[in-house]
């Protein structure tokens, strides 16, 4: 499965307003609600703030992947966003993270929730990506970035 098969274009935010950890992963999950209004905001914000106290998702590179497992959801769900300014994400290097794929996933899934983790991670190690996606000024170029680097 590819990420661009599982992100909603509706779920990207080009310009996140946070500016700290908490009200990104608020910003986030708001886009992610955008695509999939079923959704419960507050039980989607604990399950991502719950997985942050176990350490940061801030992988470094300026990318962070906050995700978690959410009982009652058919499939896996994700949004992006992108902050220019950068957000203090507790990230392992130190440095504020501007790319953000946050993932949901159904609580009993195992395999695919490590795969798209994978996937997502790949897509981000490579910095002219990065670069890419950094540069893309609205939802649709973000898309489209995904699209042609998964094709």
């Amino acid at each position: 499965m590819k990420i661009s098969e599982l992100l909603n274009p509706q779920a990207i935010v080009a310009d996140l307003q946070a500016r700290e950890k908490d009200l990104a992963l608020a910003e986030l999950t708001d886009a992610l609600i955008a695509g999939e209004p079923s959704l419960n905001r507050d039980e989607v914000i604990e399950v991502l703030q719950e997985r942050e106290k176990l350490g940061s998702t801030g992988i470094g590179d300026g990318v962070a992947i906050p995700h978690g497992k959410l009982a009652g959801i058919p499939e896996l769900m994700l949004a992006f966003g992108k902050s220019s300014a950068g957000v203090d994400f507790e990230s392992m290097d130190g440095q504020p993270a501007h790319l953000f794929f946050l993932l949901v996933a159904p609580e009993e899934s195992v395999g695919v929730h490590l795969k798209t983790l994978a996937r997502i991670s790949k897509l981000l190690k490579d910095p002219a990506v990065r670069q890419k996606l950094m540069d893309a000024e609205d939802p649709q170029a973000i898309y489209q970035v995904i699209l042609d680097e998964e094709a």
